[in-house]
């Protein structure tokens, strides 16, 4: 599919992604890209984060794209089977783990279990190998379970700016590969 035949819907982690993230970045970029907003994006609640997504879907005029990150992944997993048909797909990076709290001390894990069931749309989860926030061998697990497609980005920390990846160029080439294997 192309990218103008979309609705671009940003799912961001704990703390919202800040201007530096890449999430930030597409979004100010793709005119048809909008980010999911929560009261607080520092305290997670799965209820709440999983119904803006419902929401958000719901509210768009044309297919959707779900760019998720960190707990944005598993905000999809939750909110999947309650999407529908109108998600052409979901762009998945650096799961969080929330089924381990020590990963997060001091949050509600509200998000756990993620959910194991076959996503209903494609995904590409793109995963790092030394993640701080998920082991690669449990995303990779997940990916299995979703039906996903996992790209290995390598020693790459959870991809988000902290790691280095404000711009992320080779995340935008990833981006634009899933969305040209996407049936309309």
């Amino acid at each position: 599919m192309k990218l103008s035949e979309l609705d671009v819907i940003i799912v961001p982690g704990l703390n919202g992604s800040g201007p530096d993230h890449w999430q930030s970045r597409w979004e100010t970029k793709l005119k048809n890209a909008t980010r999911i907003a929560h009261a607080d994006f520092a305290q997670p609640s799965r209820e709440l984060w999983t119904s803006a997504v419902v929401q958000a879907v719901a509210a768009a005029s044309r297919p959707v794209v779900l760019v998720a990150h960190s707990i944005g992944v598993a905000t999809i997993a939750h909110a999947g089977p309650k999407l529908g048909g109108k998600v052409a797909g979901a762009f998945l990076v650096a799961m969080s783990d929330w089924n381990r709290e020590e990963v997060l001390p001091g949050l509600a894990h509200d998000f756990a279990p993620i959910p194991r069931d076959p996503l209903p749309f494609p995904s590409m989860m793109v995963a790092s190998r030394n993640d701080p926030y998920c082991d690669f061998e449990v995303a990779g697990d997940y990916a299995n379970c979703w039906g996903s497609f996992l790209m290995d980005a390598g020693d790459s920390g959870h991809i988000n700016a902290e790691s280095g990846h404000g711009p992320w160029p080779e995340g935008t080439m990833i981006f634009a590969r899933f969305l040209s294997g996407l049936k309309p």
